[in-house]
């Protein structure tokens, strides 16, 4: 579904990303976890359309979509979470779940993909007439990874979803990742700092420093090498 080829990013003449190379089939759950600075919020907004690449080739359903804008990527079915949550503070949560089925597709489904996100995350239904802006880090989050299925994507991209949040919030958003997998068979590229648990949720992950590829393999694999084990796991 997603393949990126040679794909390289700068800001300034500074490189965040350099030659990157990754492929997510679909259906699959990939994660990129690394340190911060390595470029992985980057490599989100670069096949987002946020940023520009400024080389290489993002592949999406076997097209290239690198000159594309980020609202047509958006049209065919590639949602990102944004780091930081970003919702629409002075909106009320119903607004902002319906500002994200703005996709053609997703609009005669708007109602039944409510009830989904409603499913997954009660509080937002009690506080659907409340401000976004009003809401707890924790609430915002669960409130942005909704609006991102509203749109009934076919890639979900997630940034940072445990950013800022207390334990139990992260296990709660980490849970909701995990029910969102098993109810859809939904491609998820996660980018995520807490190696262990981003770990266990995928099939396959990726580790990014400095801007390039410095490991690749299965969900095990990673976990078992001693090179991850020292840098991330603290063993």
């Amino acid at each position: 579904m997603l393949r990126l080829s040679g794909v390289s990013v700068s800001y300034g003449g500074l490189h965040a990303l350099s030659d990157v190379s990754l492929d997510v089939a679909a259906g699959e759950f990939v994660t990129i976890v690394g340190p911060n600075g390595a470029g992985k919020t980057t490599l989100l907004k670069a096949i987002a359309g946020a940023v520009p690449a400024a080389a290489g080739r993002i592949e999406y359903g076997g097209t290239d979509v690198a000159r594309w804008p980020a609202h047509v990527r958006a049209r065919r079915g590639i949602a990102h979470v944004p780091e930081g949550r970003k919702v629409f503070s002075s909106m009320t949560v119903l607004e902002n779940l319906e500002m994200g089925s703005f996709r053609e597709l997703a609009r005669p489904q708007r109602a039944e993909t409510l009830e989904t996100v409603y499913a997954l995350f009660p509080l937002l239904r009690e506080r659907r007439t409340q401000l976004a802006g009003s809401l707890s880090g924790g609430e915002q989050q669960m409130l942005a990874i909704g609006r991102g299925l509203m749109a009934r994507p076919d890639l979900l991209l997630l940034d940072e979803p445990s950013q800022g949040l207390g334990p139990r919030i992260v296990e709660l958003i980490f849970e909701a990742i995990a029910a969102i997998r098993r109810a859809r068979r939904l491609t998820i590229l996660l980018v995520e700092q807490r190696v262990v648990e981003a770990l266990e949720l995928c099939d396959r992950g990726y580790v990014l420093e400095t801007g390039h590829v410095t490991l690749v393999g299965e969900r095990e694999t990673l976990l078992a090498d001693p090179r991850v084990q020292h840098a991330y796991l603290g063993t």
